[in-house]
């Protein structure tokens, strides 16, 4: 039984990261309806971000492995006017750092004061008419190469927000790149850039805590489980985001937040 909700629980890690459709939402959610003893396993959470992590890397392997060549090479040979990969590689620090800075804030409130099914419905709605709004009015003319580094620390303090549930990291990154002018393309793009930082440091934070707690044994499977899981659902995940804002808004993850939000406010109400 315990396998089938480490299979489970991958399968909602997978798809909710990398979806804008917020990936703490729904598991508050989850937890809230289902009798999951695995939401409070360190050693399990770490295997789910690791999991995601491996899906970004295996995706992304030649953008990321030309990214950090270029980051290094700036430091001999700074050339961010001529080297396009030096400017990502700046641009990718520069919006990490939000991220960084309120996660070691706020990250004993993510993990408790946070996890309230009023906020969760409210942020969920919330955030899809900023999809709508944004979709109407934006003016997408920009590749990642020429953000700046102004919108890639507004984006990174976006991002930063996600760590209220139901508010969604990719979908707030991928929302702000569209608002300062990016194709939907291109900002999905960053997005998951971005989220390769965060997503490791957030494992191996959790990594160091469940070391220190210890693992049994019989754990083992269940991470294992798991963590393929996440890792072939988020690969998943990524391919299907790309492809098809190549033709479609935000409009559908829109209405799908109005419906889940809905669904969670009749369920606090009725219950």
């Amino acid at each position: 039984m315990e396998i089938i909700q480490s299979i489970v629980l991958g399968c909602i890690q997978g798809i909710t990261e990398f979806l804008p459709i917020s990936s703490s939402g729904h598991l508050v959610i989850a937890h809230e309806l289902i009798d999951f003893s695995l939401f409070d396993d360190l050693s399990f959470d770490v295997a789910l971000h690791l999991g995601t992590l491996v899906a970004i890397l295996v995706f992304f392997w030649g953008d990321i492995r030309a990214i950090i060549v270029a980051f290094f090479r700036s430091f001999a040979n700074w050339k961010l006017r001529e080297d396009q990969n030096q400017r990502i590689a700046w641009f990718l620090v520069a919006a990490t750092v939000p991220g960084v800075i309120a996660g070691i804030a706020l990250s004993d409130l993510a993990d408790s004061a946070f996890r309230n099914l009023w906020l969760v419905a409210g942020l969920l709605i919330g955030v899809g008419v900023l999809f709508l709004v944004v979709e109407r009015f934006s003016r997408q003319r920009l590749d990642i190469a020429n953000l700046g580094f102004c919108r890639s620390v507004l984006i990174g303090c976006a991002q930063a927000l996600a760590l209220l549930p139901g508010v969604s990291r990719s979908g707030m990154t991928i929302v702000t790149g569209i608002f300062f002018g990016l194709s939907r393309q291109e900002a999905a793009r960053f997005s998951f850039l971005l989220s390769a930082p965060i997503v490791f440091g957030a494992g191996m934070k959790k990594m160091l805590d469940a070391a220190s707690a210890g693992i049994s044994s019989d754990q083992w499977m269940m991470m294992l489980a798991g963590f393929i899981t996440s890792a072939i659902v988020g690969y998943i995940a990524i391919a299907f985001l790309l492809r098809y804002l190549e033709h479609h808004k935000l409009s559908a993850f829109a209405y799908y937040r109005f419906a889940l939000g809905a669904g969670v406010i009749a369920y606090v109400l009725l219950r």
